[in-house]
């Protein structure tokens, strides 16, 4: 201290940091009313960066009280450095979360927009809140008087120890940093791999892609794996996909009648089916003359993967009740099999098995001949 402390003193200190809470309180007020606000609009950006300043206004303003407290008193060179340093620091690490919360908020802000589905890839969320958090630790510790070049060199040297010891993780980060920035495969995909997994896929981390089948079982798969395997994605380059079905009708059938009852069931079932495409042209196409009837392939359009349970379980029910009253049958797999009886061959050639008795059932001449 460069002179004795007075009560003047504690006065304006006390004032000064009453100013700070104060302002602290009536700015998370003023905070809370503008995410109110926030929630109104269709972009997701003002909530995060509202939800942010939330927590750094009302600290920086608690600091720069107590930083205006400390300018008050009468304190030493060296006392006063260390207390506006310290404070400094701290104001850095609070910004530096609540940047790192706003700009991991922003990717997955981008992310569902462009998916369009609640999970995202997480994989850049984390990436950028570590890279954000990193940037701003080292800030803060140049702000102490800490020299971070030694630090900076310990990381290199260690760095490769660490990547020798997690190469199956550092594998499938960047493996999952391929697939997004290739875009092989984005979340709300619907994918099947060729081992047989299959479903939607949820999420894209730092380590695996997390999918959700149909029955609504997660399946993760490790994205190192999922980089050098072979899939189909039925969500690109568009979701709208067609769909096979197969159906055959009896040789006696009219075919220009068949065709036109078929083209009538398409027809309904795309604009009566949720998920069908109603703009789809319809396609009969015949293409075998099978053993027992005239096979042909029905095309319907789908929405998405997904939607082609339904539209197939609805279009043969229509399809079949139609056939019927129309008298168009759908004859089952028949086989004609000829039995041939040949006169010439006498019936005294034909042997027939003759049973032979157990050895300890026959009798002891018997018995004996068998051994023999």
């Amino acid at each position: 201290m460069t002179r004795g402390l007075v009560l003047h003193d504690w006065v304006v200190a006390a004032i000064a940091v009453a100013a700070g809470l104060v302002a602290a309180v009536l700015l998370r007020a003023l905070l809370r009313w503008l995410g109110k606000h926030a929630l109104r609009t269709r972009w997701s950006g003002d909530d995060i960066i509202v939800d942010a300043l939330r927590t750094v206004a009302p600290w920086a303003a608690v600091i720069a009280g107590t930083a205006a407290a400390a300018s008050a008193l009468p304190l030493t060179t060296r006392i006063a450095a260390i207390v506006n340093h310290s404070l400094t620091a701290l104001l850095i690490l609070i910004t530096t979360l609540s940047t790192a919360r706003v700009i991991a908020g922003l990717v997955q802000s981008v992310a569902h927009s462009r998916t369009g589905v609640a999970g995202s890839a997480t994989i850049f969320v984390n990436i950028t809140r570590v890279v954000v958090v990193a940037m701003g630790s080292l800030v803060a510790l140049d702000t102490l008087g800490i020299s971070i070049a030694p630090l900076l060199t310990a990381l290199g040297v260690g760095g490769l120890a660490v990547a020798l010891a997690l190469q199956d993780t550092l594998a499938n980060l960047f493996a999952g940093v391929h697939i997004l920035a290739s875009k092989t495969v984005q979340p709300g995909d619907y994918m099947r791999l060729s081992s047989g997994e299959e479903g939607y896929v949820v999420d894209i981390n730092w380590r695996n892609t997390v999918v959700r089948n149909l029955s609504n079982n997660l399946v993760i798969i490790p994205n190192a794996r999922l980089a050098r395997t072979n899939m189909t994605n039925y969500s690109r380059p568009e979701q709208e996909l067609s769909i096979l079905v197969q159906v055959g009708v009896g040789y006696d059938s009219d075919l220009e009648h068949v065709e036109r009852v078929t083209l009538e069931v398409i027809d309904s079932v795309m604009v009566d089916i949720t998920g069908a495409l109603p703009h789809h042209e319809a396609a009969v196409r015949f293409h075998t003359f099978g053993d027992s009837r005239i096979n042909f392939t029905v095309i319907l359009g789908v929405g998405e993967f997904s939607d082609q349970y339904r539209i197939k379980h609805e279009f043969i029910k229509r399809l079949h009740q139609r056939y019927r009253a129309e008298g168009i049958a759908i004859p089952a797999p028949t086989r004609t099999v000829s039995l041939r009886h040949d006169e010439q061959t006498p019936s005294s050639l034909v042997s027939s098995p003759v049973p032979v008795p157990h050895p300890r059932e026959a009798p002891d001449s018997v018995r004996a001949d068998l051994k023999g």
